[in-house]
């Protein structure tokens, strides 16, 4: 005689699972439990529809779904039961039965720490002075939206939608490449090109290919925090390197060199981040000697090259790289928006090979619409178009900030407007703690990461990266002057 049914199934019209998945969730509950244990019976798919209010067929899927998952198993001439082959589960009916959902921690040990990397997520009241980030309000969405039709129907006919070369489209690469060398005074290929899901999946995958555990890289004092915590995650020692006004001190990092066998040094030398300072030519001839004296890599990180207001953008160190000793890496972030996650890797071919392998451990490829679109972009040059428009609105963004920092903050802040990026490192009096400042900005509705957030190790750091191109002019008043609200504040 089958077990009579002496426990409930509360069926949930209005949730978005479907019932029969609501009653095989219920019942996988029940069973490791200890309620239901193994041989017991189930009642007949009749039964239990009349007693959940629903279909007799939502009760057969139920149990099917229950066999096909081995929970239990049917009789023809008997009925449904629970597996006998089944693991004995300890009755727990005298313990509370667990909160719905997914718990807040696993059951098993999560190795490490996590990375140190700050990140900002200000509600959508609420302004905030990024790490300078570009408008995406100024995206040519038109432009874009036709050229990834285009791109789409084309690959699409083709078949060409599916896994391709990880390094990213043949199309694409070329047209990097022919940028970086027309416009940076690059030497390269499209065999020297490989396209990441953004600078920082570069940085990462440079770091995976340079850096061992005890490996020793070098990094300015004040520097990206992801990429710190990218050559971190492979083990190795970052060590800072000082900086002045004119970048990183090769001075220091000879001493460095001296002491220890560097593997690669990170550099940041157009617009030091976070500082913004621009390292002058006699410093990247010293830190070419260095690289070939010690035999280090270069990573260098040009993140917005396009955004130099007070003359032309100065090379990059890749482009007067004779012994392939520079790993060059950009991106399309600063120019188009940061959700097309679209960076790149500049290098020697042996390299770009190697980074390909490490994708393919990652993702896989990206997206062949996407690179097909931006690459009919940069054809039929939109691109430059969009980049010579937004070049003149963040210049102008750029001279308001600078005029509100000295009307609105006055002798509170000191700051040297950079030649170009999209941010200004400002300066604050010595007395004025940044972190309870950043909390009283929170209070005004105004979000910025004080200096510390860049620092390697725990030195006393009295700026701010305040970034001005994503915030129009009525956001840049509004913000300067919830900053001064903050700084009256902590007075």
């Amino acid at each position: 005689m089958l077990r009579p049914w002496d426990f409930k199934i509360v069926v949930r019209r209005s949730s978005q699972t479907p019932v029969y998945l609501q009653i095989v969730h219920a019942l996988i509950d029940e069973i490791r439990r200890g309620r239901l244990g193994k041989g017991a019976a189930l009642p007949g798919t009749r039964d239990l529809a009349r007693s959940l209010a629903v279909n007799r067929k939502t009760a057969v899927q139920a149990y099917e779904e229950l066999e096909a998952q081995g929970w239990v198993q049917s009789e023809l001439t008997r009925g449904t039961f629970v597996s006998s082959h089944l693991p004995e589960v300890e009755r727990q009916q005298a313990r509370a039965a667990p909160a719905p959902g997914v718990p807040d921690t696993p059951d098993f040990r999560l190795l490490g720490a996590a990375p140190d990397i700050p990140l900002l997520l200000p509600p959508a009241n609420a302004l905030q002075f990024d790490d300078g980030a570009p408008d995406t309000r100024l995206v040519p969405v038109n432009a874009l939206a036709r050229a990834y039709r285009h791109a789409l129907l084309r690959r699409s006919r083709r078949n060409a939608l599916g896994y391709s070369d990880p390094r990213g489209s043949f199309e694409l690469r070329a047209a990097v490449s022919s940028m970086l060398n027309l416009d940076r005074g690059l030497s390269t290929t499209p065999e020297n090109v490989c396209l990441t899901r953004g600078s920082q999946m570069a940085i990462f995958v440079t770091a995976r290919i340079l850096a061992a555990a005890g490996d020793a890289i070098v990094m300015e004092q004040l520097s990206y925090p992801p990429a710190r915590e990218s050559f971190r995650s492979t083990g190795a020692e970052v060590i800072p390197v000082g900086l002045d006004t004119q970048g990183l001190k090769v001075d220091e990092l000879e001493r460095i060199c001296r002491r220890r066998r560097v593997r690669a040094v990170y550099v940041t030398p157009h617009h030091q981040f976070p500082t913004t300072v621009l390292m002058p030519p006699d410093r990247r001839l010293r830190l070419f000697a260095l690289a070939a004296q010690f035999g280090f890599a270069i990573v260098e990180d040009d993140y917005d090259h396009e955004f130099h207001f007070s003359h032309q953008p100065m090379l990059p160190l890749a482009s007067a790289d004779p012994d392939g000793r520079v790993v060059y890496i950009g991106s399309m972030s600063k120019i188009l928006s940061p959700s097309l996650r679209l960076g790149y890797l500049a290098a020697p071919k042996a390299l770009i090979d190697r980074a390909a392998a490490e994708i393919m451990m990652i993702d896989r490829q990206g997206d062949p619409a996407t690179e097909g679109a931006v690459a009919e972009l940069i054809a039929i040059g939109e691109i430059h178009r969009h980049t010579r428009k937004v070049h003149k609105i963040y210049g102008e963004r750029r001279t308001l900030l600078a005029q509100l920092l000295r009307t609105e903050l006055g002798s509170q802040v000191e700051f040297d407007l950079p030649d170009g990026g999209l941010a200004v490192w400002v300066r604050f009096q010595p007395g004025v703690d940044l972190a309870r400042l950043a909390d009283l900005a929170r209070a005004e509705r105004l979000h910025l990461l004080p200096g510390a957030a860049f620092a390697i190790g725990t030195q006393r750091v009295q700026g701010a990266r305040l970034g001005f191109a994503s915030l129009d002019a009525g956001e840049l008043r509004r913000a300067t002057q919830r900053l001064r609200a903050a700084l009256a504040r902590l007075r």
